[in-house]
């Protein structure tokens, strides 16, 4: 069996993949980001995040900070704009430290109101970091725009001004809301046996008092193409161009995955770094994404260049999305696509971490995690007709925004 899973009395899922290694990677996924924010809220999630480091009902945030640090292991969190996730990585036999620690300060944080006011001026200078990177700003600000009016339009930092209104009282009534147990999954990729999983699983989570998700999240209205253009302080012209596409549950993902990584994937045989890099040096960095939510997905292609390029670079893109529009997909390369994206899969999977990380997210998603195998075979079925039909879908209609 590779994978083992339990679902405890309170409702939190847990997933173990036993692996030969000296290190083990465990996390908790909480279904709970910055799209379950309220108005009056936004940045609370990611400052959650912070502060969950800052202090328990048994240990000040400097014990936090040494616990697993002290034995040579990691402690870390991220948040996106549906999950949060607490992390650690350690060696096997500080397995049960791990876990203890991180669910000592996803349930038993105290939130100290001075812990508070340090770490904001910790995320507002995180945001004004992050104001300085053109090329992450833009798909924030193409994102407001795809999804104005709704809860994933606002970015998961939050603003200065936002950020400063949050208190303590904002952080326990958004973890009261939104951190049920019904939402979480607790996972880990090592060398420990299924017994002792159980064991730990059932003694750090299983008292937690059961919660369940009240609120629903709702589907954000889809936007109307648009074309805008922002002037920023940034050397560079910075372009995104996108489009909405298939959500989490869409059977058709698989597809635009594939479609994708053919357009603007990270090998550098990609269509698009062929056109706009290789063959005519237009740009540096050109890429393609696909960010699938519970909901709906966003499509993206971004590239940065010379603004005296930046026409050209836009009418070439254009150019290449209409080719795989209509062009048919040759049986050869249409299997040298898949026979590539496979192979990226695969060594993604290699890193432990990463396999761990992505557990999480597929059993809190779907309630199961597909294997390597099963993954892909629906690649391989994947068709010609469906990557043009899936084109059509995404790639027609594209909004843009860009940065002079």
């Amino acid at each position: 069996m590779e994978f083992y899973t339990l679902t405890l009395p309170n409702g939190i899922r847990c997933i173990h993949r036993h692996v030969r290694s000296a290190a083990v990677h465990c996390a908790l996924t909480i279904g709970s980001g910055s799209r379950d924010e309220l108005p009056k809220e936004y940045g609370v999630a990611h400052l959650t995040e912070h502060c969950l480091f800052k202090g328990t009902a048994r240990r000040r945030a400097y014990h936090i900070n040494c616990r697993l640090e002290n034995l040579g292991g990691e402690l870390n969190a991220f948040t996106t704009k549906e999950e949060t996730v607490i992390h650690a990585t350690t060696l096997k036999g500080d397995y049960a430290k791990a876990a203890e620690l991180i669910q000592d300060i996803v349930f038993n944080s105290r939130f100290p109101e001075a812990e508070v006011a340090r770490e904001k001026e910790v995320v507002l200078e995180e945001i004004a970091s992050f104001r300085d990177a053109p090329a992450e700003v833009i798909f924030d600000d193409f994102e407001e725009l795809m999804f104005a009016g709704s809860p994933l339009a606002h970015n998961i930092l939050g603003t200065r001004a936002s950020v400063r209104r949050l208190a303590r009282e904002s952080i326990v009534a958004f973890t009261s809301r939104t951190y049920n147990t019904d939402r979480m999954v607790f996972s880990s990729v090592g060398s420990i046996t299924q017994e002792q999983f159980r064991r730990v699983a059932e003694r750090c989570f299983g008292g937690v008092a059961a919660s369940q998700r009240s609120a629903r999240r709702e589907k954000p209205a889809a936007a109307a193409p648009f074309t805008t253009t922002k002037r920023n302080g940034a050397g560079q012209a910075h372009c995104v161009m996108g489009a909405p596409a298939y959500d989490l549950y869409d059977p058709r993902r698989m597809a635009l995955s594939l479609l994708v990584n053919i357009i603007g994937g990270p090998a550098a045989n990609s269509v698009l770094n062929l056109a706009l890099r290789e063959r005519h040096a237009l740009t540096y960095a050109v890429e393609a994404g696909y960010t699938p939510f519970c909901d709906t997905g966003l499509a993206t292609i971004w590239f940065a260049t010379e603004k005296n390029n930046l026409e050209r670079c836009v009418e070439m893109v254009d150019k290449e999305l209409a080719k795989v529009r209509t062009d048919s997909f040759s049986p050869r390369r249409l299997s040298m696509a898949k026979r590539q994206y496979a192979g990226q899969l695969a060594l993604s999977l290699e890193s432990d971490e990463n396999y761990n990380l992505g557990m999480g997210k597929s059993v809190l998603t779907y309630g199961q995690v597909d294997t390597l195998p099963q993954i892909v075979e629906r690649l391989r079925l994947i068709t010609a007709g469906e990557l043009i039909e899936v084109a059509r879908e995404v790639f027609d209609n594209m909004s843009t925004l860009i940065f002079k």
